[in-house]
């Protein structure tokens, strides 16, 4: 069941950056399910009304949408399915564009999830990051899908395992849902972690967003 939590997403991020935010992470959930990018509108209008940078990902499949939509203004595109499908397009991007190539990690029970999280592979989450461990990426984002949405906590083993394990900076995703997850990220990954996503819980009101910035750049 989809939930439309506004339908100004301009608006909405801008009110992300007024609360502090350092980066706006955006996806594309349309593009990630067609294999290319369609909300492009909305992203370019969130574009124009903030000053912070903004990560992208859904639906970004080849270089030339990765050209396309860093040249837009994008700060960092997120490669997903392709990570998987296509490890070389994710190379020659980094070579391409250093330092605003991410790749995201999505996995249920520890393997490897794509296509919009429709197919499970039979690759771990720690396989796939060591493939890039030399290959120039910006970072991680780490999501554990099980988890994404309905409010149970994150996977803090399974995320500072593998920012433990790779030199990548792991950004942490998925299940992020209270003040308390929060404060247990900072705790037991202050150091490891290179920072949070959190959606829902942001829009349910379940985590106080200036405070939550606070908490973390506290813990920088």
């Amino acid at each position: 069941q989809a939930t439309v939590f506004s339908d100004d997403p301009a608006a909405q991020a801008r009110a992300f950056q007024d609360a502090g935010c350092e980066w706006v992470h955006l996806v594309d959930l349309n593009g990630a399910f067609e294999g290319k990018p369609v909300n492009a509108a909305a992203v370019t209008g969130i574009l124009a009304a903030l000053d912070i940078p903004v990560q992208l990902g859904g639906g970004i499949r080849n270089m030339a949408t990765i050209d396309d939509w860093l040249a837009r203004g994008v700060r960092r595109v997120i490669l997903g399915t392709v990570a998987l499908t296509d490890p070389d397009l994710v190379k020659a991007a980094c070579k391409a564009h250093p330092g605003r190539v991410a790749v995201g990690i999505d996995a249920r029970d520890g393997l490897v999830a794509v296509e919009g999280w429709a197919e499970v592979s039979e690759l771990t989450a720690l396989e796939l990051a060591k493939r890039f461990e030399d290959a120039g990426v910006a970072a991680i984002i780490f999501t554990d899908i099980g988890r994404d949405g309905v409010m149970q906590g994150p996977n803090l083993q399974a995320t500072l395992d593998l920012a433990r394990a790779v030199s990548i900076p792991v950004i942490a995703s998925g299940g992020v849902s209270s003040m308390a997850d929060l404060e247990d990220l900072k705790a037991q990954g202050g150091g490891l972690l290179e920072g949070v996503i959190s959606g829902r819980a942001v829009y349910d009101g379940k985590i106080d967003l200036p405070a939550a910035v606070k908490l973390l750049k506290d813990a920088a």
